[in-house]
């Protein structure tokens, strides 16, 4: 599924950068989150019929709600760069992100996440990710 989604972020960038040069960044951010919302909402449906997940959600503390925001930060950010800098590029930049941040959080053990240690391994490897995709925004 992992994989499936990483294809699909790529595509995701590619389609959402042409819909932001046509009707603007912003209005492509309201309508794919719209389209997400009301997709969402049916696959809720469909699952568990009923809409009970909603309030589960509003009873939880509002820092889990990042999830949330980060998502909607995620696709403004691909619309605008996608278009900018391409799909690759965008692509290593947001992956090299994601890698890093992750290794911190595994490493601190941040959101209730279990502690991983840092080896020397995975620096390795997530510095030549960030080389990488520094090398992707080359023409």
């Amino acid at each position: 599924m992992a994989i499936f989604a990483g294809l699909a972020g790529s595509v995701q960038i590619a389609v959402m950068a042409r819909l932001g040069e046509r009707i603007g960044i912003f209005g492509a951010l309201a309508f794919a989150s719209l389209l997400q919302a009301v997709l969402a909402g049916l696959l809720l449906l469909a699952v568990r019929q009923n809409l009970g997940g909603y309030a589960a959600v509003a009873r939880q503390p509002a820092w889990l709600w990042l999830g949330g925001v980060m998502g909607l930060f995620i696709v403004l950010t691909v619309t605008f760069a996608g278009s900018r800098i391409g799909t690759a590029a965008t692509v290593g930049i947001l992956i090299a992100g994601q890698l890093g941040m992750g290794a911190a959080i595994d490493r601190f053990g941040w959101f209730g996440s279990e502690r991983i240690p840092l080896s020397w391994a995975r620096v390795l490897g997530i510095g030549l990710l960030f080389v990488g995709a520094a090398l992707s925004l080359r023409k």
